[in-house]
């Protein structure tokens, strides 16, 4: 966002024309991230076209191409989900650009650049899980969950060792292991 805010203009190989796709969506792009938030498609299609349009998922594929070319010419960035089922969301490389045709088009005036720095330096940088443990929390979780990993898995193999195989004691095995193998990879992928 820092880096958008600071860029001068930016030559984009993309026509930014009024009344085309692309300019309508890189200017509800434009509005939604100086009000400090990232959408994504569908609140892009809600907000430029209506409710009605967010159902209709040819649109919603047509507008996602047109996204997708957008990020290509350098006008937008897809970001980076934070979880696996969210809709991917978009940010603009600059608030400044020179289209194909020449043509500057400008999507914030530095007023409402400068508001919006005031607004980023103003909010408290928020504290991923990693983070807001001391570095000794974090071992201790993650020793403890590996714990329980390994004994999980012990007992699962210990269980289909028997003769008889006792159901219960191999699901709830099986349930610890599997949601503690979860946890562990997120506590170890947020250490690094």
């Amino acid at each position: 966002m820092e880096k958008a805010l600071s860029l001068e203009t930016k030559t984009v190989n993309i026509r930014l024309r009024e009344g085309e796709y692309q300019l309508g969506l890189a200017k509800a792009i434009a509005s939604s991230e100086l009000e400090l938030r990232f959408p994504d498609v569908k609140d892009l299609v809600r907000k430029l076209f209506g409710e009605k349009e967010t159902e209709d998922l040819q649109f919603v594929g047509k507008i996602q191409t047109i996204l997708k070319k957008m990020e290509k010419s350098g006008v937008i960035k897809i970001l980076t989900k934070e979880k696996p089922w969210e809709l991917q969301r978009y940010a603009l490389s600059s608030f400044k650009f020179q289209d194909v045709e020449k043509n500057l088009v400008i999507l914030a005036t530095d007023s409402e650049i400068d508001k919006t720095r005031k607004l980023i330096h103003n909010q408290p940088e928020p504290k991923p899980l990693a983070q807001a443990l001391r570095p000794s929390h974090m071992m201790i979780w993650t020793l403890l969950l590996a714990f329980l990993v390994a004994g999980s898995y012990a007992t699962i193999i210990w269980t289909l060792t028997q003769s008889k195989i006792n159901l219960v004691l191999f699901g709830s095995a099986f349930c610890v292991a599997a949601i503690c193998s979860v946890l562990l990879g997120i506590f170890v992928s947020r250490r690094k």
